[in-house]
């Protein structure tokens, strides 16, 4: 049996509709759906490279001539025996430092002490005989403006009389001969310095060869002097800067050295100018220059490798860059700047020296480039970047 339904009931006309909504709301919901896929799917550009840039700081620096060196004894003598005789004392300690006249050695003074005073009394024995040979003559010569004595006697008594001044010259002259000696066998330090280790003993005979004996070494370490080399291309800089200042040879004894051990980061040791070669040496290519530096403490010794460092008493404006900014490849040192529309630019620069951790720019940039001082890695000439103002202690660090 078939039921069939009534018109108006339900489940009669009413399901289709249903059905149509249905697939209306799902058209509607699959093309949001495949809008928001192809919104989606749109190309976004990366943000630029973020680098810090700061403009060159500008300000008065000391330039310095710089250079290597070493260390030189003002004075340097070997104590030698200039009389013969046996070492009788020793007065002083191995590597002691002496003041001038200080008595270091002895040598046997007895026989030249007896020898001075044998010289001395001679010397007035001759002084002796001159007083009387001198008293005849000045009486001969009275007696013959008198014209009551003979020629011959008064040429007798004017011969006896010279003759007695020469023995009297010579026994002076054996006097200081003999005091010279005397002298000589009491070995004292020619000047103030540092005495190295002797090489007698007491007891030791010296001086009876025909080369002297070296008893020991002493060197003088306050002051002291620092030689150093100075390039012909530096040379001919620094002279014809010096002609435009007007500058003499003498204004440049007054000119400032600062010296610097090995383990010394700083120049601690200062002195002044007191020698410049006439000439170059032609097979160096390179003038000689020497300091003198005071050394009181001994604190510098002869023949220490030094740095050398000469300032110019003149300041220079400069431009300055962080020294971390400077790049280098086989072209030389650059560093990367950006123009007027953000694009890194590479630029060759010639640097100067360092100061701090800034370094001097003398050729290559201007106070209003703009440079990269940091996010390097990320500046790659020809790409644009959003650069940063750097912080004021990194700029101008």
């Amino acid at each position: 049996m078939v039921v069939h339904a009534a018109a108006g009931e339900p489940g009669g006309t009413s399901m289709p509709r249903r059905c149509r909504l249905a697939d209306v709301f799902a058209f509607l919901a699959a093309m949001a759906v495949l809008a928001a896929c192809e919104q989606g799917n749109q190309y976004v550009p990366p943000p630029l490279p973020k680098v810090a840039v700061a403009k060159p700081a500008k300000q008065p620096i000391t330039r310095y001539l710089d250079a290597t060196g070493s260390t030189a004894a003002v004075n340097s003598a070997d104590l030698v025996a200039r009389v013969p005789g046996f070492i009788e004392t020793i007065n002083y300690d191995d590597g002691a430092a002496v003041k001038k006249g200080a008595l270091l050695f002895t040598i046997e003074l007895e026989p030249y002490r007896v020898k001075l005073e044998q010289a001395k009394a001679a010397e007035e024995s001759a002084q002796s005989a001159f007083n009387q040979q001198q008293a005849a003559y000045e009486r001969s010569a009275e007696l013959i403006k008198q014209k009551v004595t003979t020629q011959a006697l008064y040429d007798q008594a004017l011969a006896n009389r010279d003759a007695a001044q020469a023995t009297l010259d010579n026994a002076r002259s054996n006097t200081r001969l003999a005091a010279i000696n005397y002298d000589y066998a009491q070995v004292k330090a020619p000047f103030d310095g540092v005495v190295s280790a002797r090489t007698v003993s007491v007891g030791s005979y010296v001086g009876g060869s025909a080369t002297p004996t070296v008893l020991a070494t002493i060197v003088q370490l306050d002051p002291i002097y620092v030689n150093f080399n100075v390039s012909e291309q530096d040379v001919i800089r620094v002279r014809a800067a010096l002609a435009k200042r007007g500058v003499t040879r003498d204004d440049l004894m007054k000119y400032r050295v600062e010296v610097a051990l090995q383990d010394e980061t700083d120049y601690p040791h200062v002195g002044h100018i007191d020698y410049i070669a006439p000439t170059l040496n032609p097979q160096t290519g390179t003038l000689a220059v020497r300091g003198v530096l005071q050394n009181p403490k001994h604190v510098l010794l002869s023949g220490y490798f030094v740095r050398v460092r000469v300032p110019n008493p003149t300041k220079e404006v400069s431009l300055l860059v962080p020294d971390v900014a400077l790049g280098s490849d086989q072209g030389g040192r650059y560093v990367l700047v950006l123009n007027d529309d953000n694009v890194v630019e590479q630029r060759k620069v010639e640097i100067g020296p360092l100061v701090g951790s800034m370094r001097v720019i003398d050729k290559g940039l201007t106070e209003n480039d703009r440079v990269v001082v940091s996010g390097l890695l990320r500046a790659i000439p020809g790409q644009k970047v959003d650069p940063q103002a750097a912080p004021a202690k990194t700029a101008a660090r």
